[in-house]
């Protein structure tokens, strides 16, 4: 794999784990949502389930978390390393001139 497309594919996976990292952050406010509206609603299954469901995916979110911050510090990195900058100029010149 060229230098470019992996660092395309590695930009790819940090918009992932973006992504990802929100829909978990979603989750994580609807189940609290639904925890506040089970306080009125006092159901014995919801109170028992729901806080360990929140808690679950909390984990998960501080994994994700930290998985992102490192793959997107390797990606930035990977990029200064290997001058990507310039080679996405070679390239649309390269286009250009049919090279």
């Amino acid at each position: 794999m060229d230098t470019l497309k992996k660092f395309e594919l590695m930009q790819k996976i940090v918009r992932e784990l973006e992504d990802l990292q929100h829909s978990q952050q979603a989750i994580i406010q609807k189940l609290g949502k639904i925890e506040v509206d089970n306080i009125e609603l006092g159901d014995k299954r919801l109170e028992k389930d729901l806080p360990d469901m929140h808690q679950r995916v909390s984990d998960n979110l501080d994994t994700i978390v930290g998985i992102l911050e490192y793959f997107a510090d390797k990606t930035q990195n990977f990029g200064n390393k290997n001058n990507v900058d310039a080679l996405k100029e070679q390239q649309a010149i390269n286009e250009v001139t049919g090279k």
